[in-house]
């Protein structure tokens, strides 16, 4: 008689706490992803933000050297004046173009072309400085100004009176008064400077007393002296100087 073989099983619990296994569905890598998205977004922000720095302390420093540039240019200016008074005072009771001297200001007299863009505003032709290319008076306009007809002193070649570290500066001065013609005539009213020691309007500036106060005293003519400085990377500089005598 046959012996059948006895099969002892083990019963399976189902511990109520336990999940199925489930297949992964790549949930892990997805954030994976969007953290390094948002990580190169990060230093994408920062290099931008280094080079706007950066770029800002350029300019600041371009800016610097432009401006002391115009002041080589403004001490230039200052000299002519000075020695054409010694000279001959009566020589700038006169405009005199081509060292960029005019001995009357006008009102509507728009130094920079930032101005409000009145038909009636003059524009000084800054033209082509150090050969930037920089045709100031086709910049504008024609309906938008009046004339551009006053020149700087721009050197001899054209290419700015001082040019030092690739800054070029020209200059352009006027006499503070309404008209050309002699002050001490009376022709020209202008804004003076009285030198007399004690003088209760002294530092006057206008055209009505012209200087003249009640107690007397010698005037002379203030003079405005305009710099514009061309630098690297187009960077433009406008500075202005008032002296007298």
């Amino acid at each position: 008689m046959e012996r059948q073989p006895i099969v002892l099983t083990r019963p399976r619990h189902r511990h109520p706490g336990r999940q199925p296994c489930r297949r992964q569905q790549g949930m892990v890598l997805i954030y994976a992803l969007i953290v390094l998205v948002a990580m190169m977004l990060a230093g994408v922000a920062l290099v931008r933000s280094v080079n706007t720095g950066s770029q800002i302390a350029g300019n600041v420093g371009f800016r610097q050297d432009a401006v002391a540039t115009a002041d080589r240019a403004t001490q230039m200016a200052i000299d002519l004046l000075y020695d054409k008074l010694e000279a001959l005072p009566e020589s700038l009771d006169a405009d005199i173009p081509s060292i960029g001297y005019y001995a009357s200001v006008d009102d509507d007299l728009d130094p920079t072309g930032n101005g409000l863009a009145a038909n009636t505003r003059k524009l000084i032709d800054w033209g082509d400085v150090a050969g930037s290319g920089d045709d100031f008076c086709k910049a504008f306009p024609d309906s938008s100004y009046a004339t551009c007809d006053y020149t700087p002193n721009a050197g001899a070649d054209g290419k700015g009176v001082v040019v030092v570290n690739g800054n070029a500066a020209s200059y352009i001065v006027f006499r503070m008064c309404d008209v050309a013609g002699s002050h001490a005539s009376g022709v020209a009213k202008c804004a003076t400077q009285t030198t007399a020691a004690v003088n209760e309007c002294q530092g006057a500036i206008n055209y009505e007393n012209e200087g003249h106060c009640a107690t007397g005293g010698a005037s002379t003519p203030l003079y405005r002296i305009l710099v514009r400085t061309v630098g690297a990377r187009n960077t433009v500089s406008y500075t202005e100087t008032v002296v007298h005598f």
